[in-house]
């Protein structure tokens, strides 16, 4: 049985019931059991619940009872949402047997479209990483080239996607943890606005940059799975109460009209020339069919890693104090017997429990809360933040996309950055300046490099303005070629009964 990769073409053929929905989940569980060995995607896969969900699915289309568009669709999630009696881990051993009494609200929806969950993916511990070898359970591998990293934190939700383990999935973006990998991986990831979708469930880093956000294959994929995600949550204070549009509806290829703003700010010696001649070439490309480009400054913007670096940590740092051996999650018992006293049970917990880069991230976090430097660094990186909110604010009236590369390089090699942490950091420089005003971003394939590595070009759109954002996304992928390609790793999964990919 052949079935193509797209999640809307799948959708498509399972309302003309030319498929099942079983038939599909099963496809996909039959690729991800072959390429798993060679992926490292997962950190828990989820067959008969899978099944069971695509089976109901089946019933119901059958009975002629009503079922969401995209029910039967499979997608993974990544493992720092929580699903109820799933293990959620976070990608660390203080959660290594952790199995959540609720599911996030995220997950929650997706379930209640009748998606079949096929598992939990690999991440960077806690979130805090960007090449996906920080996680406790082992690094995952780049689909393009098993050497390299599929970037991170959400590395192994986009390496799944890109080999073709599954159509679709959910990462979260703290300071490009959606939109760096999607670019290492060559797929379409989208963070949208901070507030769109609900938060509850997801495990915390930072909880005022954190955002749940979706990995694809393409920009329409992309449009679909928002509209399940997106809208107003009670159980998040910070939830916005705004609209949700038609995402796909707001899909056009024509590029008149559009105006896009490169910041030069963006495009400067730190990128890679061929990282910034996919880019350029890509919005040239828009240029000739009828965009408008306009040059503008950030001029801010060059202070946001260092910000991100100061407030990034200080909240993890009050964010992991929960994480103690008291109550849920890993307790270490030191030299095999029980602790004399709280102190000792905290220091062997929080030492076993919590790798290098958290611990890093905790110390650096508390020093920036501490009261001889809450003024200098805390205080300064909130104003900083307000005046990278505003480059964006003049921008966008100038402008109604902004276009940038999504990282400095291509996937870099296994073990090249850890002991580099300032070097890996800045794998992030493009993309934080993002999370820090709260917008929408989006990175699509636009090209490869002298060694066939995927780059990624990054669309940043106004707060709230997702259809806007998608729009100009789309009309990319259409006209400049911004698509998806195949990595080789993807074929080894194609077999008699199995996923075909088409991309």
């Amino acid at each position: 049985m052949e079935i193509l990769q797209h999640a809307h073409e799948l959708a498509e053929r399972l309302e003309r019931r030319e498929i099942s929905a079983e038939e599909v989940t099963q496809a996909y569980l039959d690729r991800m059991e072959r390429l798993e060995p060679h992926v490292h995607a997962f950190l828990a896969r989820t067959p008969e619940q899978a099944l069971a969900t695509a089976r109901e699915v089946d019933r119901r289309r059958a009975q002629g009872e009503p079922v969401h568009p995209l029910a039967g669709i499979p997608v993974a999630v990544k493992d720092n949402l929580c699903t109820e009696g799933v293990p959620t881990t976070a990608g660390s051993r203080a959660l290594e047997n952790f199995r959540p009494p609720y599911s996030a609200t995220a997950v929650a929806r997706l379930h209640e479209a009748g998606l079949p969950l096929v598992g939990k993916t690999n991440l960077d511990e806690f979130a805090m990483g960007a090449s996906t070898e920080a996680s406790a359970f082992g690094p995952t591998r780049n689909p393009w080239d098993r050497e390299r990293v599929p970037g991170g934190s959400s590395g192994g939700s986009a390496a799944a996607v890109a080999a073709g383990q599954v159509p679709w999935a959910l990462g979260s973006d703290t300071g490009g943890s959606i939109r760096q990998p999607a670019a290492f991986c060559g797929v379409v990831g989208l963070k949208p606005s901070y507030g769109r979708v609900s938060r509850y469930g997801l495990i915390p880093f930072a909880s005022s940059l954190d955002q749940v956000g979706i990995l694809t294959r393409d920009v329409t994929d992309a449009a679909l799975l928002l509209e399940v995600l997106a809208g107003h949550d009670l159980a998040d204070s910070t939830s916005v109460d705004a609209p949700v549009p038609a995402y796909r509806k707001a899909l056009q290829a024509e590029p008149r009209g559009l105006r896009i703003g490169l910041p030069v700010q963006f495009f400067g010696d730190q990128i890679d020339p061929a990282v910034r001649q996919a880019v350029r070439q890509a919005v040239d490309r828009m240029a000739e069919a009828g965009a408008e480009v306009v040059e503008l400054s950030l001029p801010t913007v060059e202070h946001a890693l260092a910000c991100y670096l100061v407030l990034a940590p200080a909240e993890a740092s009050s964010n992991l104090g929960r994480y103690d051996g008291v109550r849920y999650g890993f307790r270490a018992q030191p030299d095999g017997r029980p602790a004399k006293d709280v102190t000792e049970m905290f220091l062997a917990t929080r030492g076993e429990g919590l790798g290098l880069e958290v611990k890093r991230r905790i110390l650096l976090g508390t020093y920036v809360l501490s009261a001889g430097a809450y003024q200098t660094y805390y205080l300064q990186a909130l104003k900083v933040r307000t005046l990278i909110r505003q480059d964006f604010e003049r921008a966008f009236e100038q402008v109604d996309v902004l276009a940038t590369p999504t990282t400095p390089t291509t996937a870099f090699r296994l073990g090249e950055r850890l002991e580099r942490p300032m070097r890996m950091y800045q794998s992030d420089l493009c993309t934080v300046p993002v999370n820090l005003a709260g917008l929408p971003a989006i990175s699509l394939p636009c090209g490869q490099d002298a060694g066939g590595l995927p780059v990624g070009l990054q669309l940043i759109g106004r707060y709230l303005d997702e259809a806007g954002l998608l729009r100009a996304a789309y009309a990319f992928e259409q006209v400049a070629g911004c698509r998806a390609a195949v990595p080789p790793l993807a074929h080894l999964g194609t077999g008699a009964g199995e996923v075909t990919i088409h991309g």
